[in-house]
């Protein structure tokens, strides 16, 4: 059994992907990211595998989504990825297959999900 001293909230915002660049240096195919969460939270950045949904990074930029701002950051292949996109995958989903969570209708930036 697990036992917490303290209940941490999940705090999941609304942002825009303002910046998609590829990122050969993951281990697995992947882009950078730098995603707006408005004037609470600024700039974020990212490190996300979506190459297989989202074969053309430009195609990012602009979309809405929704992200976990709280987790501490992790480091993948020397970038400080600071915030987890969160997406959807399918039963019958190739491998790698993710589909980014976005409000609909849009929402202000930083918007709490909840």
């Amino acid at each position: 059994m697990i036992e917490f001293s303290h209940f941490t909230r999940v705090d999941m915002r609304v942002g825009r992907i303002v910046e998609a660049l590829p990122f050969p240096e993951a281990h697995n195919p992947s882009y950078r990211l730098r995603i707006d969460f408005g004037p609470e939270l600024g700039d974020r950045v990212s490190a996300a595998q979506l190459t297989v949904t989202y074969p053309d990074p430009a195609a990012l930029v602009g979309r809405q989504v929704v992200a976990v701002v709280n987790f501490p950051p992790r480091r993948i292949a020397g970038f400080a990825s600071q915030v987890l996109l969160l997406g959807a995958m399918g039963e019958g989903d190739e491998a790698g297959e993710v589909r980014l969570l976005e409000p609909s209708p849009a929402a202000p930036l930083g918007a709490r999900i909840g």
